[in-house]
Order: structure tokens, then C-alpha cells, then sequence
């Protein structure tokens, strides 16, 4: 039976993404750098895949789940609403982790 689902390549890059945040995240946890943005990385990063599956398992035909997602997150549901805010904790993580970066080699 086939289901719809996204391309591989968005796959590849969505878990390289979320495999590359929990790396720096334990190496920030490690360094002591932004230790507790980091801790909250680590548990969102391993958290909102799980939840995201689970959640998706029982999605209609024909929706892949990114549809999934969205319809879900139209409806209210409190794991779309979750997904959603753990995605955009991890890129503002990134987004931290990056300008503290600068700003040490900035300065170095």
C-alpha cells in the first residue's frame, strides 16, 4: 500500500539537521556554553521526531506530513502545536549558537 510521503531529499536534510543540532547541542552542554538553550536543544531535538511519527502515523491517505502537520496545526491540536514551536526553539538555538560563535571569533 502506498502512502504519500515527502522526497527523500527533504529526509536527508531533516535529519542531517536534526542529527547536526543534537551534536552541538552536547558540545555546547560539554563546553558549558548556553547551557540550559542548550539542555531544552537536546530534549526538543529528541522529543519532536518521536512525536511527530507517532502522530503521523495515523494521517489520512493522501496527505503527506507536512499536509499532516499543517491541517493539524489548523485544527489546534496540542502535538502540532508542539512540533511547531520545538522546530522554531531548534532554529532560534541555531540561530544563537551561531551569533555567540561570531561574536567569540569576533573578538578573538
Amino acid at each position: 500500500m502506498q502512502w504519500e510521503t515527502l522526497a527523500d531529499w527533504i529526509w536527508a536534510i531533516y535529519y542531517l539537521f536534526i542529527i547536526t543540532t543534537l551534536c552541538t547541542a552536547v558540545f555546547s552542554i560539554v563546553k558549558k556554553g548556553n547551557k540550559s538553550w542548550s539542555i531544552v536543544a537536546v530534549l526538543f531535538t529528541i522529543t519532536v521526531p518521536i512525536v511527530s511519527l507517532i502522530y503521523s502515523i495515523g494521517r489520512p491517505r493522501g496527505l503527506n506530513e507536512f499536509d499532516y502537520l499543517v491541517s493539524q496545526i489548523q485544527h489546534g491540536a496540542f502535538w502540532s502545536i508542539f512540533v511547531l514551536i520545538g522546530h522554531f526553539f531548534l532554529l532560534g538555538w541555531w540561530g544563537l549558537f551561531l551569533f555567540k560563535i561570531r561574536l567569540i571569533n569576533t573578538s578573538s
